[in-house]
């Protein structure tokens, strides 16, 4: 009885950010910092995964180790790394796996062995996973819930951004200096974004501490899982994001070949693309406030196989809007199935968050990596073709939860 009546008070003393205050923009500036440093560590080798296998005598699909072990062992990190934060707080673990990520990355460029870079990067994705796992958790707990589908959204631009400039800067400074001195760079920035971080962050108001029950721990992750819903979303998350990044792998070696010919730091421009995440991830979030979830799920997963169909032709511009169509319908999909996720969940939010953020990033591993398969037997339209399956998968499970009016 006592604790229950402990419950209820802390459900009634709930302080939530609200929008347009001025710790919303605090924790703005703070999520932006942290998701620039976070995913332009993670995605800074995509754009040079050309420059990988000419230095390192590798296949396509052995040079995207790099990416898909630090996104593998992020999804792995990821299950541990949220439940850990429900002892020790949101701002702890997020604040200390940002900036061992970018010490990582300064010591990675120091490397010359591959092994070791690989090895690195592992490393560097699983002390990624304590920002990628808590964040949407801090975002959940602390927004004022009017605000929380255009908050993720924001959330999600940063991020877009962060990955843009991480490949960008690699891009062009591997091809100016080496991918030595770009990572070196990209770990210096992520440094001081990780102070900025720390400094701007709020201390979360709702977060109560909890100690961990091992058998309690596997029974939520259960819960989750046997739910059908929250398991249709989870793998419409392993669909978005290994499509996405399959697509990028890739896209770089076939605009090398004829008969495009681009130089690194013209295929290191196409990362501007992803900057149509920071509109369509908060539009999403605005529509979805207005229409049904799975009308606007739906729309923009017909938006990323219309993308794939315009990147057929031999035409580089044609191309370029083939990706920037395929981009606008990812973010905009990915932010409403996180948000989904983090608003259909009544207990175990991080629990929740986690298990999505697993399947999500677990796709970018399992993809990335695989599609270098039907790079090497089919070229682009074994890209195409194995990409678009995947899609259409995700269309019958959004036109699943429609038919069960979830």
């Amino acid at each position: 009885m006592t604790f229950l009546k402990k419950t209820k008070k802390k459900l009634e003393k709930k302080e939530y950010i609200k929008k347009n205050t001025k710790k919303f923009n605090q924790v703005f500036i703070a999520l932006f910092s942290g998701g620039f440093s976070t995913f332009s560590i993670l995605y800074c080798v995509q754009s040079i995964l050309p420059i990988f296998s000419k230095q390192f005598y590798l296949t396509p699909a052995e040079s995207s180790f790099s990416l898909s072990a630090a996104t593998g062992m992020m999804a792995v990190g990821m299950i541990f790394t949220g439940p850990l934060s429900d002892v020790i707080g949101r701002k702890s673990i997020m604040s200390v796996s940002l900036f061992i990520a970018a010490i990582l990355t300064i010591i990675c460029s120091t490397m010359t062995s591959w092994t070791a870079i690989v090895l690195l990067r592992a490393l560097t994705g699983l002390a990624l996973s304590g920002v990628v796992a808590v964040a949407m958790t801090y975002i959940s707990e602390e927004i004022h819930p009017n605000s929380l589908s255009f908050c993720m959204g924001l959330y999600i631009s940063g991020n877009t951004i962060g990955g843009c400039s991480g490949r960008l800067m690699s891009s062009i400074l591997s091809e100016k200096f080496s991918w030595n001195i770009a990572l070196m760079i990209i770990g210096i920035i992520s440094l001081i974004s990780s102070c900025f971080f720390l400094y701007f962050l709020p201390q979360s108001k709702n977060f109560y501490s909890v100690s961990i029950n091992f058998s309690q721990f596997l029974n939520r992750f259960y819960l989750q899982l046997k739910n059908p819903a929250l398991f249709v979303l989870f793998v419409i998350g392993f669909i978005l994001m290994g499509s996405f990044v399959t697509i990028f792998n890739y896209i770089g070696y076939r605009l090398i070949l004829k008969p495009f010919f681009l130089c690194q730091s013209s295929i290191g421009l196409l990362s501007i693309i992803y900057l149509t995440g920071v509109y369509s991830s908060p539009k999403a979030g605005i529509l979805i406030n207005k229409y049904h979830r799975n009308d606007i799920l739906f729309i923009s997963l017909l938006l990323m196989v219309t993308g794939i169909f315009i990147t057929q032709f031999d035409q580089l511009l044609i191309i370029i809007l083939g990706l920037i169509i395929f981009s606008g319908g990812f973010f905009a999909s990915h932010s409403i199935a996180s948000s989904w996720v983090g608003s259909y969940t009544k207990i175990a939010k991080v629990q929740a968050t986690s298990l999505y953020l697993f399947f999500y990033y677990l796709g970018s591993s399992v993809f990335g990596t695989f599609g270098g398969f039907f790079w090497y037997h089919f070229k682009w339209s074994g890209i195409s073709i194995f990409i678009l399956i995947m899609l259409f998968l995700g269309i019958f499970l959004s036109y699943k939860l429609k038919k069960n009016n979830i």
